[in-house]
């Protein structure tokens, strides 16, 4: 009858500690939330990595060549008027502007050879009367599909 007894009292304190434990764990944190993450998102994210660095590492290709000197002033309102002059006028020339302090300067255009941007340079001072020089940079080359040089951008 002891026997019985033990086993019946270890039952019930069994299950009472079972609900106990249960109930515990339901009520541990009603604010946190559990994320189930599919692994292939990691693979997906690096994936895209590896094509954003190659497809941006083909659009920056830089080379030697020739800029031209637009505008150095202090004035940033002039440097704004001159870049939109030139985005106006040859829209086909990529406009660069930044500040140097305390200038702001604007130059224009990715050529390769120097006829042809002094072939721009002509055109230009007719809107610049200051003067617009050529000067050595290191410009943008866009590779070409055709295997052709892309002279400006």
């Amino acid at each position: 009858m002891k026997f019985i007894l033990s086993i019946a009292i270890l039952i019930f304190s069994t299950s009472c500690f079972a609900q106990k434990d249960t109930a515990w764990i339901e009520q541990v944190d009603s604010n946190s939330v559990i994320v189930h993450k599919d692994y292939r998102l990691d693979l997906l994210v690096k994936k895209q990595a590896v094509i954003n660095e190659v497809t941006s590492r083909d659009g920056r290709k830089t080379d030697k060549g020739f800029r031209l000197m637009i505008i150095s002033t202090s004035n940033r309102d002039e440097a704004m008027a001159a870049k939109t002059k030139v985005y106006t006028y040859f829209p086909e020339l990529k406009a660069y502007l930044w500040h140097q302090s305390p200038y702001y300067k604007l130059k224009a255009g990715n050529f390769k050879d120097r006829k042809d941007a002094e072939a721009y340079q002509r055109r230009l001072n007719s809107y610049f009367p200051k003067g617009v020089f050529i000067m050595n940079d290191i410009i943008e080359v866009k590779p070409s599909k055709n295997n052709e040089d892309d002279s400006q951008s």
